[in-house]
This record gives C-alpha cells, structure tokens and sequence, in this order.
C-alpha cells in the first residue's frame, strides 16, 4: 500500500526556502494524522510544529497519547481556552453551537491554536515572521469544505511583521487514501474509529450522524449522562434534527445521580 500523493502549491518549497514554520493542527483524528505523515516527507523537520487544542472532557480519551505516538520527534504544543469549556459555554448561552454559530470551533480549536502560534513565533525568530497553518479538511467531506480554497494568505491573521498562510494540504484525498496514507506509514488511527466512530472531534458533536453519537453514548455513558441532563436544563437539544440525545441514540441516559 502507497501513500495518497498531495498536491504542492508552488508557494510552499518558496516559504521553506525563507524558513517560514509549517504549523500542523492536530486533533488527533485520521486526516490530522494523514496530513502529519505526508507533511513530514516534503517539509523539513526544523520548521515542523505540531498544535493540538485539548478540548478538556469533551474530547476523546488518548488524544494527545495518539499525537505523541504519531508523529516521531516533532514538537507538540498543547493549548487550551483558559476561561472557558465547551459545556460551561453551552449552559452560560443557553444553547449548543450550531452549523451557523460554531463557537466551539473559535473559541476553544481556533482562538487557542492561534494564540499559541503568535507566541510561539514571538519565542522563535529564526521563522522571520513567516508561518504557514496546515489545516486536514478535506473536499470530499462537506460541499462547503470542497468551495474551500486549499492554499491562502490570511489577511487577518498578518500584521505586526508576521506573514500568515493557510495550507490544507490534503484536501484531495478521499477517505479510502486518507487510511491508506495511515496504512502506508505502519501506524493505526485513533483505537475511536476501531470502536465504531466515523470521525472524531468532540465525543459528541453537533455535526456527528446518528450512529456516531449512538456509539459515543456507549462508549462514554457518564458523559452521555451529562449531555443528556444538561440538555434538559437548558431546553435546547445537541443535535440539529431537533431530536433529544436520547431520541437520537434511542438510549435511556442513567440520571446524574445514580451515574455519580
């Protein structure tokens, strides 16, 4: 089994060349894990770091074991929102992020990764200010993620000297290459999809299909319970079908009380 080619912007051998830091954020999940493997063949090691934002208890157990297993003697940098948590977000608000209003992705993936890469350059002047995010989306996942551009300068992200792109470097690959690159490397994705899931990103996430959160609320009975309780409180449901937790896994969650 080979591994799934990736398509190489003219710009990037140009931003190696002038030492510029490729950035890999990493989830944890397949394709950050295909992306670091294919990134590490054409980028050079020196000017490789990898970011991974810790999403606390909602995300999966082994996350950042995964990350360090995978990814040979690269740097890990871990970042985390210090004010606040996806649920504390979600009960203060009153309701869960949406497709339109993904607070969970810029405030506790975005928001922290990019505060940990100005600072990171800061510490490390020998990157000239230059610095290139690496991001694992994919067209093949959404026909909003295919209109996405695969190679960008962010003019939000440069000023103060510093010069930002935004690269997705396989952003070609289908699912089947995205497991073969994995394959072709001798290492295994997260032990999350051999349990069943299809993606991994929250435990439970507003974007999951059905049978995703079945298995999560499986997998994860205690934290199924709290969603399900903090569902009530709030009166607003997870999943964009309207549908409860519940209705949407057909499990019954054990009350709070009896779970503790």
């Amino acid at each position: 089994m080979t591994m799934a080619p990736i398509t190489i912007p003219p710009e990037v051998p140009l931003l190696v060349n002038r030492g510029a830091l490729f950035v890999i954020n990493h989830s944890a999940g397949k394709d950050s894990q295909a992306m670091t493997i294919r990134l590490r063949s054409v980028i050079p090691a020196e000017q490789l770091l990898v970011i991974h934002a810790d999403l606390g208890e909602v995300e999966w157990s082994g996350n950042r074991t995964h990350i360090l297993d995978t990814i040979g003697s690269l740097e890990l940098v871990v970042c985390r929102n210090p004010n606040k948590t996806l649920l504390s977000m979600v009960e203060q608000r009153g309701m869960w992020p949406s497709a339109g209003q993904r607070q969970c992705t810029s405030d506790l993936k975005r928001g922290p990764i990019e505060t940990a890469i100005r600072r990171h350059l800061a510490a490390h002047p020998e990157f000239n200010g230059l610095v290139v995010s690496c991001l694992g989306i994919r067209a093949a996942e959404s026909p909003a993620r295919s209109k996405q551009r695969p190679f960008r300068y962010s003019e939000r992200n440069s000023k103060n000297g510093r010069s930002w792109y935004e690269w997705l470097p396989i952003f070609e690959m289908s699912t089947e290459e995205v497991f073969g690159t994995i394959a072709a490397a001798h290492q295994e994705p997260h032990w999350a999809y051999r349990a069943g899931m299809s993606r991994l990103s929250c435990v439970f996430c507003i974007m999951a299909s059905r049978s995703d959160l079945r298995t999560a609320a499986q997998l994860n009975p205690e934290l199924y319970a709290r969603y399900v309780d903090l569902e009530k409180r709030i009166g607003h449901t997870l999943s964009m079908s309207g549908q409860t937790l519940e209705e949407v896994t057909g499990m019954t969650a054990t009350p709070i009380r009896e779970a503790a």
